[in-house]
């Protein structure tokens, strides 16, 4: 039974990367065990992991689900300096998405839920709200 995830990324900045984090994720890690390496709780049972040393070639995107995309990626270009993005869809996709690397070359992305209903049905039973 798998019940929790981890993702990690790898920064060789680390003071630098956790800011980054820290930017992009809006708030504090939820876990410091030890130098070189924190932790993010990104929704129960989900971890977000950035850890010193040298990052992953051709892993990722790790995407993140937003309420609204176009905002979201506004505010990463503005406060992180990321390159504008481009946001795509398809007929048969039921989200819109986009992708960008961090300063370090990790592949991140996120994606917004085209029918609404359907998005707060997920955070719903996500948050159990």
């Amino acid at each position: 039974m798998i019940f929790e995830i981890t993702n990690q990324v790898r920064v060789t900045d680390f003071k630098e990367g956790r800011k980054w984090y820290e930017t992009l994720l809006n708030k504090e890690p939820d876990f410091i065990p030890h130098d070189g390496f924190v932790e993010w709780e990104i929704i129960p049972g989900f971890w977000l992991q950035v850890a010193e040393g040298t990052p992953s070639e051709a892993s990722g995107p790790l995407r993140l689900g937003v309420t609204d995309i176009i905002a979201e990626r506004d505010r990463l270009v503005k406060e992180l300096g990321i390159e504008e993005f481009e946001i795509y869809s398809r007929d048969e996709v039921s989200a819109k998405w986009g992708s960008f690397t961090d300063s370090w070359g990790n592949r991140l992305g996120l994606f917004e839920y085209l029918d609404k209903k359907e998005e707060n049905d997920r955070i719903k039973s996500i948050f159990r709200v």
